[in-house]
């Protein structure tokens, strides 16, 4: 097997990068092995119930019904895989150094049925070295000869949950092996899926890669954000400013400021490499200070409330709170790294009685508290709130509504156009 047909593959994984991507496949005519340790998951996939919204139940069943894809729970599925694509998490430790013990885990998984011809990717993202140190070492225990025996490459994993105009089958992607043959054999599978494949020389300028794309945007909305704070104490509506500057058609992108950064990716990948520069000896302090700001943006969303409340003359102790919105962003039910966790928190250290309202998101924990969302917005619940705090804005929700029935909102989103005495944005020039 010359590994170049790849009929049949594996996807380690069926979290929102794993599906996606095995379902892409699975349409293509390609058959998927699906790998997750959840059972639950499992037996979701093989009924057709996605738990991903990018994946429909419709389609998702389509590609079970046809064969085209099933998922285990046990890692002898791999026999007869002609290619193996790694989608495992990869969290920070509370020291906010990498946890790439997943990778590590599954890559001695593999290892006994790793067949010769075989291509292995590792998708799931990580600090630059990682395939080369961490995957090739324990896949060669095998006994077979890496870039002869079988195949390496890292190709960064692009998903961005909710984006209704890019899906996993339209973004290209970056492939860079441990030598030549790996680079073309996996440009060669994921050729199948997407519309071009850019090749690179190294998996360690693919993991770079993945980690520029990231940073890149954590360092523009950490200076957007650092804007909106100094517009606030000089009077400007930041959200103006924005607006009035992409009107310039060459060297401007807009970012926007926001309560924090969520999601799996900006908030984790930039301590990759800020973990990795240590072992050179490097200062990439300006990583380090955008971190920083963000990190301070769930602070004065509660400085706005407080100010917000005193217009009204209440405090945060003893108000209450109905917060809109919890995930990470809008239109999705993904609370990964939500900033909105921090600011419930600080919430109720400060006496407030927090509740909330997320189409998407039906209960959350909040260190030992549960939570459970609204079943809808209603003008009890609105005006039963002193505050209306909104963290994601879902498209969903009808903001003229909220407004008009709100004692006072603080609008972290600019989810709001209209102008109004009791509305408080985060950066309009109102503090």
């Amino acid at each position: 097997m010359e590994g170049k047909d790849f009929s049949k593959i594996a996807v380690i994984g069926l979290g929102y990068v794993g599906l996606p991507l095995a379902v892409e496949f699975a349409k293509k005519g390609v058959e998927v092995i699906g790998i997750e340790k959840s059972l639950e998951r499992v037996n979701a996939v093989n009924r057709g119930k996605s738990y991903i919204g990018d994946v429909s139940d419709e389609t998702l069943a389509d590609v079970v019904k046809n064969g085209k894809l099933k998922a285990f729970g046990e890692f002898n599925a791999l026999k007869d895989t002609d290619a193996i694509i790694i989608c495992v998490p990869t969290p920070l430790t509370k020291n906010k150094t990498p946890d790439i013990s997943f990778i590590v885990s599954v890559s001695k998984e593999i290892a006994p049925f790793l067949r010769k011809g075989a291509l292995v990717v590792l998708e799931s993202t990580t600090y630059p070295g990682t395939t080369e140190e961490v995957v090739l070492p324990i896949l060669s225990e095998s006994g077979l000869k890496a870039g002869e025996d079988f195949y390496l490459a890292f190709s960064p994993e692009r998903v961005d949950p909710g984006n209704a105009r890019y899906h996993t089958g339209d973004i290209p992607k970056v492939v860079g092996g441990i030598n030549e043959k790996s680079t073309e054999l996996a440009a060669s599978l994921y050729g199948k899926i997407v519309p071009y494949v850019f090749k690179v020389s190294s998996p360690r300028a693919a993991e770079m890669t993945k980690l520029l794309e990231n940073i890149f945007r954590l360092i523009n909305v950490a200076l957007v954000d650092e804007l909106a704070l100094l517009s606030e104490r000089m009077r400007i509506d930041i959200w103006e400013v924005i607006e009035a500057a992409k009107t310039k058609p060459y060297g401007f992108m807009p970012f926007y400021p926001g309560p924090g950064i969520g999601g799996h990716c900006i908030p984790i990948d930039p301590f990759y490499l800020l973990w990795k520069a240590k072992e050179y000896d490097v200062d990439i302090s300006f990583i380090e200070l955008a971190e920083k700001i963000n990190d301070s943006m769930p602070d004065y969303v509660i400085n706005k409330v407080s100010y917000a409340l005193n217009s009204r003359k209440k405090a945060i102790n003893g108000s209450n709170i109905l917060i809109i919105g919890v995930a990470y962003k809008k239109d999705i039910g993904d609370t990964r790294e939500s900033p909105a966790f921090k600011i419930i928190s600080e919430l109720l250290e400060w006496g407030a009685n927090v509740s909330y309202y997320d189409p998407f998101v039906s209960e959350i924990r909040v260190g030992n508290k549960t939570f459970k969302s609204l079943s809808a917005l209603s003008k009890e619940s609105l005006n039963g709130a002193d505050c209306t705090l909104i963290l994601a804005a879902h498209s969903v929700i009808d903001y003229d509504f909220v407004l008009n029935n709100s004692h006072v909102v603080v609008d972290t989103r600019n989810a709001i156009k209209q102008k109004s005495d009791k509305l408080f944005k985060l950066g309009d020039g109102n503090a």
